[in-house]
């Protein structure tokens, strides 16, 4: 039938429907599997374990987290494990006081369906790939960066480059004890200088080993920097402010694309 402006398809209407039928069933699926990933880690026990590796820097004269920012969290609608680190992050979020709506997210992998999910649950997406360069701009933050490349926290590092910002800092990651055991000092000192230097300052607890997510969390810390801490490094440490640069990087850069999981590989 021919419709002002040229033809439209018979039936697009309905398609358009059905279509979004089929989202907006997807979107539930994902929000009952996230559900049921955080009933596990609650009747596992690894919550309430991990609770008081999380209290940590509370108890240690570091100002609360106002605010969340989670980078790599991953393709939670068909991978179990980033699933269970959302809702370890949602758990996160309700133990520290911090809404929702003050926690910023950004993962380039993410699909149209899980960002529309992640609105739905109250969170922020980014919108740019700032490469892990995120200011704290005076807010004491929680930085949840689980399973990330070293150039990441190497970043993140450098744009709080001062003994003020460092110490409003919460991370929750890769261990940095485990970073400087793996790697050789000079290569760690020449690629990721800001973690090497860093390292007096730096206080960590890791996240407790659990049979049920030794994919999923482990080599897992939660790191913070008191201010006395780095008040007592070498003065010169503050001195180098450069911007990092990699040969080799093992994190996804602004000009890259992403990865994503076919719709084969999304749960039912």
């Amino acid at each position: 039938m021919a419709a002002e402006g040229g033809w439209r398809p018979a039936g697009g209407g309905r398609r358009r429907r059905r279509r979004r039928e089929e989202e907006e069933a997807e979107g539930g699926a994902v929000l009952r599997r996230l559900r049921e990933a955080r009933n596990d880690l609650l009747s596992s026990g690894f919550w309430a374990a991990s609770a008081g590796a999380v209290r940590a820097p509370l108890g240690d004269t570091t100002e609360p987290p106002a605010r969340c920012v989670c980078y790599g969290l991953g393709r939670f609608s068909c991978c179990p494990a980033a699933r269970h680190q959302l809702a370890f992050l949602l758990l996160l979020l309700e133990e520290l006081g911090v809404p929702p709506s003050r926690c910023s997210v950004f993962d380039p992998a993410f699909s149209a369906q899980e960002a529309a999910t992640l609105a739905e649950l109250g969170l922020r997406l980014l919108p740019d790939n700032e490469e892990g360069k995120h200011g704290i701009e005076g807010s004491a933050t929680l930085f949840y960066m689980v399973h990330c490349g070293k150039a990441l926290y190497n970043n993140l590092l450098w744009r709080n480059w001062s003994a003020g910002a460092l110490s409003k800092m919460v991370i929750i990651g890769n261990s940095f004890k485990g970073i400087e055991e793996r790697l050789l000092s000079r290569i760690l000192e020449r690629d990721y200088s800001y973690i090497a230097k860093v390292l007096k300052g730096t206080e960590e607890v890791a996240l407790p080993a659990h049979p049920q997510y030794l994919d999923t969390f482990n080599d897992t810390s939660v790191h913070w920097f008191p201010l006395q801490k780095l008040e007592e490094l070498s003065p010169e440490v503050w001195d180098f402010v450069e911007e990092p640069t990699y040969e080799e990087c093992e994190i996804i850069r602004k000009e890259d694309g992403a990865d994503q999981c076919s719709p084969a590989a999304i749960e039912s």
